[in-house]
């Protein structure tokens, strides 16, 4: 496994982030709302950040 390319590679990225995500609601259940916060703002950021740059 290419550790470089699962850091680079966006799908793999999100991927990897989606099964700490997850691993961590199990462990933590009261995290659950928080992670989800963290979620909608950074994909609103990335999404809204090319906008603003133009």
């Amino acid at each position: 496994m290419n550790l470089v390319r699962l850091i680079t590679d966006p799908a793999a990225f999100r991927g990897l982030v989606s099964l700490v995500f997850g691993i961590l609601v199990l462990m933590f259940p009261k995290i659950l709302n928080y992670l989800i916060a963290f979620y909608f703002i950074i994909v609103g950021l990335s999404v809204l950040l090319p906008f603003l740059h133009s």
